[in-house]
């Protein structure tokens, strides 16, 4: 299916790993244009080396999104570069665990930084562009901000206010023809995720236990199937929907886990 993003500019906070990598590399196999905002240089140096291998015009910019002056630097770059900016989806993010049991005020708000507040900085930068091009917004929340999770309490906070506010931006950009989304994955097996695992004696028997929670085959989300659902979203093909918070997750959430 030709999803019409060619020549489209794509902006991707945390585009060099992980579910920003695999956005980028399908908003390029469809012809668009995926501009990298990531922190990582060596993780963005082997993503641009990935994208030129197959031919797929690209930019990348390494900057820190919790300054709000990199942000705004960066979407000037991009216009200037580019003369247009057609979607925005806003991923970076990490489940830092920050408890209230195990936590304070300071690391809480600097959670809610790191998790949220460039959601915000950078849709507001690149707000005139999109209102140009009629663009598109992605947001990338988690389960976590519907099922909870313990221990975690600002990466919580930052997912349930994401879904706050797709709704709110979409409704409040729907008079200049911007859609508003956000994507809601449960288990999805990045280099993050594999980090978090090494963390037990025995990663396999965790994974064994978590992926049998999951029923839809009982395994781990893929990075290509959250990319599939946000190149959709981006796309012309998807011109009725907005305000949604789609579920990509295996049905983590909404069917019974204990279905085997």
């Amino acid at each position: 299916m030709d999803l019409s993003l060619t020549d489209r500019v794509i902006l991707i906070t945390g585009g060099a790993s992980g579910i920003g990598a695999a956005i980028a590399h399908a908003c390029g196999r469809e012809g668009g244009i995926p501009v990298i905002l990531d922190r990582n240089q060596a993780a963005i140096q082997k993503i641009q080396d990935e994208l030129r291998q197959q031919g797929v015009k690209h930019k990348a910019i390494c900057l820190e999104l919790t300054e709000s002056a990199d942000c705004l630097h960066a979407v000037e770059a991009v216009g200037k570069k580019f003369g247009r900016i057609d979607g925005l989806v806003n991923n970076a993010g990490v489940n830092d665990g920050v408890g209230l049991e195990r936590g304070s005020p300071e690391r809480f708000f600097e959670s809610l930084k790191c998790n949220l507040v460039h959601y915000y900085t950078l849709a507001d930068a690149a707000l005139p562009f999109l209102k140009q091009s009629k663009g598109t917004i992605v947001n990338m929340a988690s389960k976590v901000a519907v099922t909870g999770q313990g221990g975690t309490s600002g990466y919580a906070a930052a997912k349930g206010a994401i879904l706050d506010l797709t709704s709110e931006w979409a409704a409040e950009l729907s008079a200049y023809g911007i859609r508003v989304n956000a994507i809601v994955p449960a288990e999805v097996m990045t280099p993050q995720y594999q980090n978090w695992l090494k963390k037990f004696d025995d990663p396999q028997e965790e994974l064994r236990k978590i992926t049998a929670k999951i029923p839809l085959g009982h395994r781990m989300t893929e990075p290509d199937e959250i990319a599939a659902m946000a190149v959709f979203l981006l796309s012309p093909m998807s011109t009725g929907t907005t305000g949604q918070h789609l579920f990509v997750d295996g049905g983590y959430v909404h069917l019974d886990r204990s279905l085997t």
